[in-house]
């Protein structure tokens, strides 16, 4: 004899055991007691969270041989066992998903006029009831709202807005919504103690996380779990089966992020990834800390779950991270679910970075700016030179300018007027200079980023954009570009080939030519190339260390 899964072992018998949906429950059993019961009703929610069950419920409460339909069933006389059992001839269930043509409805309509054969009332209890076409659900219209007095229907379904509204408005409308954690955590107890089932109160919480809402999933797992490990189970084999990293290496992460140290978070990746683990579920795992950092920044730390260590840590981070760079990073994690198709651990890496070196890119995008202040005065120099040489230029500012006011020659006017002309040019020449860069070099790195972000979607959601984002074009040799990269691994990604093709269509769109790219790997404290770089000195080729 085959066992009974526990979702039907221990589906719920009277309204009181259903969980979690007392403004449904207590409705019912009001309008029971008062013999206001609708012709028809209207279950709606998420899937495990007891609208069939309910039905089941109140058919029995209507057919019930000891109560007189007026409250509980008492689940003991013939009637409310056969319905139990799903024996009984008058209550009908019905899978919409596999009976949605006009035809079955047709046939459900000429079976309602016959009255019931042994229970007070004839139920139907439709499941799935968006299934039905719309066509089947037009013909059942005027059926459902003028049924037989012995007739009840009861629909539900999991996609309420895919109900026609003339159907709708001919039911009473019941929303169930998801059980609460707590609530699952203690029906999972209590069918723990009843199968003499030993596990951990931190694992029924886990359990109960990861059935979002659904008790029926929730008693699937822990059966699940019984069947493999047997009869005593711990948090650890909750998260093998799981298939959950523990929260250690995704709150590691986190802590990598607020430091701005991505050669650890890099580590933490590799030694995910190096150990098999499912990088969709890590990913989640992460933003899931990243939300409760989040929560902890904006003052909701009172209304977490966590244990007072993991609080005390989040509340540390917290108080040395702007909420920026959080939401940043929430937002950057978050968008990552649908890239881990093929389990690359880029994505990761490059949101890693994205949100690292947010202060280093705004320095980078800050120096260009600067740079072409001191060619500005180029333009004026050579003005200056010839109408004073630079022995000349000291008797400008000595005391001796004015001791030749005795002889009026033309000198002392000469150099009056170039002085007040000198300083007309040069804050023009200084103004004209910085509205249009000098160079192409200096054109394409004031401009990339700007035109990555305004690129479509198909362009700026790319991998490739994502790591010209982190590179820095350090020069142009004839039509090719040369982009520097701080570290070994977003260089190798860049020179992939789908990746250096996309960059090579942004760049070339960018400067309004055909260019190609070379990448070079530039360490972040080479300060010695950095100035040569501002002094004129182009890149030639480089060695990786």
């Amino acid at each position: 004899m085959t066992s009974q899964v526990f979702y039907r072992k221990w589906r719920p018998q009277t309204l009181a055991e259903v969980v979690g949906q007392e403004q449904v429950t207590q409705t019912l059993l009001n309008a029971l007691k008062s013999g206001r019961v609708s012709h028809a009703y209207l279950f709606c929610g998420p899937r495990g969270t007891g609208k069939t069950s309910t039905g089941r419920i109140l058919a029995k409460a209507l057919n019930c041989l000891n109560n007189d339909g007026k409250g509980e069933p008492c689940n003991n006389c013939t009637m409310c066992q056969a319905i139990a059992e799903g024996r009984a001839l008058d209550v009908i269930e019905v899978d919409a998903a596999s009976n949605r043509g006009i035809d079955e409805i047709r046939s459900l309509r000429e079976k309602v006029a016959y009255a019931p054969g042994q229970a007070r009332f004839k139920v139907y209890i439709i499941d799935e009831f968006h299934m039905l076409t719309k066509e089947a659900a037009n013909a059942l219209l005027k059926t459902l709202e003028e049924p037989p007095p012995q007739v009840i229907f009861v629909l539900a379904t999991t996609e309420a807005h895919k109900v026609l509204p003339t159907i709708m408005s001919r039911c009473q409308r019941f929303d169930f919504r998801r059980i609460s954690q707590a609530d699952v955590v203690k029906k999972l107890a209590r069918v723990a103690e009843a199968e003499k089932i030993t596990i951990e109160p931190e694992a029924l919480r886990l359990i109960a996380r990861a059935a979002t809402g659904s008790l029926r999933d929730a008693e699937n797992l822990l059966q699940q779990l019984s069947a493999y490990y047997g009869s005593s189970i711990a948090l650890k084999q909750v998260q093998d089966l799981l298939g959950i990293t523990g929260d250690q290496r995704s709150r590691e992460l986190v802590r990598h992020i607020v430091n701005n140290d991505i050669a650890s978070g890099m580590a933490v990746i590799h030694s995910i990834n190096q150990d098999g683990l499912d990088l969709r579920q890590f990913n989640r795992e992460m933003v899931e800390q990243l939300r409760l950092l989040l929560l902890v920044k904006t003052g909701s730390a009172d209304s977490l779950d966590v244990p007072a260590e993991n609080l005390a840590e989040l509340k540390e981070m917290a108080g040395r991270v702007p909420l920026p760079r959080i939401l940043k990073a929430v937002r950057l994690f978050g968008q990552l679910e649908l890239g881990l198709d093929n389990y690359s651990t880029l994505p990761l890496e490059l949101a890693l970075v994205d949100c690292t070196l947010e202060e280093a890119t705004q320095e980078a995008k800050k120096q260009p700016e600067r740079q072409p202040a001191p060619r500005a005065t180029t333009p004026v120099e050579p003005a200056k030179k010839p109408a004073a040489a630079p022995a000349q230029r000291p008797a400008e500012k000595a005391p001796t300018i004015r001791e030749p006011s005795l002889t009026r020659t033309p000198t002392p006017p000469s150099a009056e007027t170039k002085v007040p002309g000198t300083e007309a040019v040069a804050p023009a020449a200084k103004k004209a200079a910085q509205a249009e860069p000098a160079t192409e070099l200096e054109k394409l790195v004031r401009n990339m980023r700007q035109y990555i972000k305004d690129a479509p979607d198909v362009i700026r959601k790319t991998p490739a954009a994502a790591l010209l984002r982190s590179a820095t074009p350090r020069a142009i040799e004839d039509n090719t570009v040369v982009l520097a990269f701080r570290f070994p691994l977003l260089k190798e990604n860049m020179e992939k080939l789908e990746n250096q093709k996309i960059a090579e269509k942004i760049i070339s769109d960018c400067l309004g030519r055909a260019c190609s790219v070379r990448c070079i790997h530039e360490p972040p404290n080479d300060h010695l190339v950095q100035a040569a770089l501002k002094m004129g000195a182009r890149i030639i080729d480089t060695e990786e260390k």
